[in-house]
This record gives structure tokens, C-alpha cells and sequence, in this order.
């Protein structure tokens, strides 16, 4: 049996059971009676606490898998896939313009800020590399204040929200914000079988880009 290991940049319980359970849906696709091992390894993200913005969460997550990549150069780990996960938030104007969006990104345009909590994943292979998301879900405006304005950690945030200690390592601020209909663990889980899509699904991804390049030329 050939056996797969997946590092993933950090050590906390919901990020690595997703990668896990993510796993257990795809890793036949990936390769023909393999075992999968998934390695926590804490690494900075290089981001702030609460990303704010869809290419700050992107950031963050890539940034913790080429952070692995470094580390397994380093110490001669034989991991074959890299996983960063990044939680966070998207601010969104709704109705604005991309120019105003820029001039405004941190203001409250006349009540129609719309602040969305998004889970990313980067999955890379050494080489190359791919993103997937989660979908969203909208803060009510008192959370997104707190930590937009204040500047407080969504984690200490929703805890003090929902009156709870640990939300974070628990059912995440995904539990508390859809009555746990959605976990943060079911959040990133959906976020890596979508980043790993183009290693599971390489035939698809290849025949889209040999087509494009065929029409192209």
C-alpha cells in the first residue's frame, strides 16, 4: 500500500480533522490503494489575526504551506502535499463600485457593509499550488464591528458573543453564526476538497488547459 503524507501548517484539532475527513472522500481519486497520514506542523501565516480581506486570507494560506515547502527542504521531511488554512473575513460594499471599494475598504458606506467569515485552503504539492474556499457567511454588525473597529480577534470576539470559552478549537465561529448547522471543521473540510481538486481531478485540469491552448493557437 502506498502511503501519502499531508503536512498541514498548524497543529490546531478542527483544521486537522477536516483536512482528514477531507481525505477520506478524495484520496482514491488521488491515488490507487494509498494510506493517508496527515502531520501538524504550527507555522506562521504572516498575516494578521483576523484576515480582513479575501486576498489577505488567500495570502495567509499560502503563505503557511510555502512555509512547510521551506520546512520540509530544511529538514528532509518526505511530505508530499502542503495544506494552508486561513478563517477570516471579507469585507464587502454592497452596491459600491471597485474604485470606491478601494478609496473606502475601511468604511462603513451608509449602513451597507456587508462583512462575510470565509475559511481558504492552499494545497501544494511542492511545485505548484491551488486555492479553494469554503462558502460564506454574514457577521451581524456588532460582531464585525468589534473586530473590524476595536480590533479585537474574532476568537476572543465569539466567545464573548455567544458566552462561551474555546469556541475556536470547538464548533468555531461557523457553529456559533449558523446554529451549528455548519461547524469551522465541515467549513475547512470543504475548502480542501476544493484546493485539492486539480491534483485529485489532474485529467480534467489538464484536458480544460489543452483545450484552451489548442483554441488559442
Amino acid at each position: 500500500m502506498n502511503k501519502i503524507t499531508i503536512a498541514v501548517g498548524s497543529k490546531r484539532g478542527p483544521k486537522l480533522n477536516a483536512v482528514a475527513e477531507a481525505l477520506q472522500s478524495f484520496s482514491r481519486a488521488l491515488a490507487e490503494d494509498v494510506e493517508c497520514e496527515v502531520v501538524g506542523v504550527e507555522v506562521e501565516s504572516g498575516v494578521s489575526h483576523t484576515p480582513a480581506a479575501r486576498v489577505e486570507l488567500m495570502r495567509g494560506a499560502r503563505q503557511r504551506a510555502e512555509a512547510l515547502v521551506e520546512l520540509a527542504g530544511r529538514n528532509g521531511s518526505a511530505w508530499q502535499y502542503f495544506v494552508g488554512l486561513e478563517g477570516g473575513l471579507d469585507v464587502v460594499h454592497e452596491g459600491a463600485s471597485p474604485d470606491e471599494m478601494l478609496r473606502h475598504s475601511g468604511l462603513r458606506q451608509n449602513g451597507n457593509r456587508r462583512v462575510f467569515l470565509e475559511s481558504w485552503a492552499y494545497v501544494s504539492d511542492g511545485t505548484r499550488g491551488h486555492y479553494g474556499r469554503s462558502g460564506s457567511i454574514e457577521l451581524p454588525d456588532a460582531l464585525a464591528h468589534e473586530v473590524l473597529e476595536n480590533g479585537v480577534e474574532l476568537a476572543v470576539a465569539i466567545d464573548r458573543f455567544a458566552g462561551a470559552v474555546g469556541i475556536r478549537d470547538a464548533q468555531g465561529a461557523w457553529g456559533v453564526l449558523s446554529n451549528n448547522f455548519i461547524s469551522r471543521q465541515e467549513a475547512f473540510r470543504i475548502a480542501v476538497i476544493a484546493a485539492f481538486a486539480p491534483f485529485y481531478n489532474a485529467k480534467m485540469y489538464r484536458a480544460a488547459a489543452e483545450g484552451a491552448s489548442n483554441s488559442s493557437g
